[in-house]
């Protein structure tokens, strides 16, 4: 079963990774770069201390530890310890991969990263701020950055889909966790807790 699942990974992974041309290689290494969302990650903080205000300290405080498990939990529980190879790192199929500007990572990719990091956050986000044209723009925008992993060569669809499964499952325990200090801020009576 498990090497059923794994042959139909990477068939999926390689009909995927080949649809790829000029202008894609340009947009795909783009939106999966660290830093190409910064302006993104600046609007969506700006729009949470409008509706938060002094809860906002919190806010970033709770989105730091959801990245910080997500992309930690990812690579020490996951990547390191089943050791499952990048496609772009495979002997069996690496001379099929299509691969952008010859970058193809660490050795293991179970599960991605970025997939966890972006979901995780999509989440966490989407929770705080309650509008469902941002649920819908959010989880679209992480669901590109997952698939973009994919063209770049760098993970299967399989590394993808467990590690947003990963991230929504930490995302959601930030929100958990924002409610329930939330409430405990204000039955203490913590001195901002007016502003709550």
């Amino acid at each position: 079963m498990i090497e059923w699942l794994d042959r139909l990974d990477q068939n999926l992974f390689l009909l995927l990774n080949g649809l790829y041309s000029g202008f894609w290689d340009g947009v795909m290494f783009w939106i999966s770069g660290k830093t190409s969302w910064v302006f993104l990650y600046v609007i969506i903080l700006i729009w949470l201390a409008s509706i938060y205000r002094w809860r906002m300290m919190l806010v970033v405080i709770l989105v730091a530890v959801c990245v910080t498990l997500t992309d930690q939990i990812s690579v020490h529980l996951f990547k390191d310890l089943i050791q499952r190879l990048r496609p772009c790192h495979n002997p069996d199929i690496q001379h099929l991969v299509h691969l952008v500007n010859n970058h193809c990572g660490g050795s293991y990719g179970f599960v991605s990263s970025h997939a966890a990091n972006t979901f995780g956050i999509a989440m966490f986000t989407s929770g705080l701020l309650k509008t469902r044209s941002y649920s819908w723009l959010i989880f679209i925008w992480a669901s590109v950055v997952g698939y973009s992993r994919i063209y770049l060569g760098v993970h299967y669809p399989g590394d993808v889909v467990f590690g947003a499964m990963l991230g929504l499952l930490i995302g959601w325990f930030m929100m958990v966790a924002f409610r329930l200090l939330q409430k405990w801020v204000t039955e203490n009576r913590i001195p901002y807790s007016k502003s709550l």
